[in-house]
């Protein structure tokens, strides 16, 4: 079996199991004994920018063009970023506007994604029917494999 670079994806949130889907996908990344160092692509979705009406005469910033943004991005991105820096392991990030399980699918089958990794919360049986759930949306709906961390 030929082993070469894989594609991971981590989705981030800020959450501590955001955080360890991210040590997750570091690990992964390190035990791919191939010459050819695998790639882990980080992505935080934010939600969707409010929508402007007429009445708004000064539509409301997106958040990463805020004063805060600089420090809310570094306590987000800390734990992968340090990760991947210390395993030598190269890092992209992406910060992107949408829902985080249309977002996510997007980007791993354009990117031809091998792996996504990603946190779920476990919110529960009636919580997931009504809100849904990013985790089982997106390991029902991946064209590659889905590595869940639960909590």
């Amino acid at each position: 079996m030929l082993n070469l670079r894989k594609k991971i994806l981590v989705a981030i949130d800020g959450s501590p199991l955001s955080d360890k889907a991210a040590e997750e996908a570091v690990r992964m990344a390190v035990g791919n004994p191939s010459q050819f160092k695998s790639k882990i692509y980080a992505m935080l979705v934010l939600p969707n920018a409010p929508r402007n009406t007429f009445t708004d005469f000064v539509p409301a910033a997106p958040i990463t063009e805020s004063k805060e943004w600089a420090e809310l991005r570094e306590r987000i991105l800390y734990v992968i970023e340090k990760d991947a820096k210390e395993a030598g392991i190269p890092l992209e990030i992406k910060v992107v506007y949408g829902d985080p399980a249309d977002e996510l699918l997007k980007f791993a089958e354009r990117e031809e994604i091998d792996v996504i990794v990603i946190g779920s919360s476990g919110k529960g049986f009636l919580k997931r029917k009504l809100l849904g759930s990013v985790s089982h949306k997106v390991a029902k709906y991946a064209k590659c494999s889905v590595y869940i961390i639960r909590g």
